[in-house]
């Protein structure tokens, strides 16, 4: 049971990696396309805190809660499933830990730099 709270977790970690990743690209894809949707307040602000929150733990040096609650459920790094490992390789790099902070802040600030060129607009 708890390696299956631990690869649901996990699934929950890919999903906001995700949002964040792939919120960036839609927001840009979707401005040229002209999508309403990503001009959306809520959606953009929702997008740069995400990230800006990633890049303040990496900042302050603090372990993401959800890698530390996943770890605390699996107990041992072999317990994962076939789905887990694969989403974990894809997620988790080694490098130092400088490396991850340089992309996290230079990330925020790219998606910092997007409500610029592409700036939310309010509902008529």
């Amino acid at each position: 049971m708890r390696a299956l709270a631990a690869d649901a977790i996990l699934l929950i970690h890919f999903l906001f990696v995700l949002f964040i990743v792939g919120g960036l690209a839609l927001t840009w894809i979707g401005a040229w396309r002209g999508w309403r949707w990503v001009r959306s307040y809520a959606f953009r602000f929702a997008h740069l805190a995400a990230i800006v929150f990633v890049a303040c733990e990496a900042l302050i040096g603090m372990a993401c809660p959800l890698t530390i609650w996943e770890d605390a459920l699996r107990g041992v790094a072999n317990e994962k499933s076939f789905i887990a490992r694969w989403v974990h390789w894809f997620m988790f790099y080694s490098a130092p830990e400088w490396v991850f902070t340089v992309l996290y802040v230079g990330f925020a600030l790219i998606v910092a730099a997007t409500f610029w060129f592409v700036p939310p607009k309010k509902r008529n």
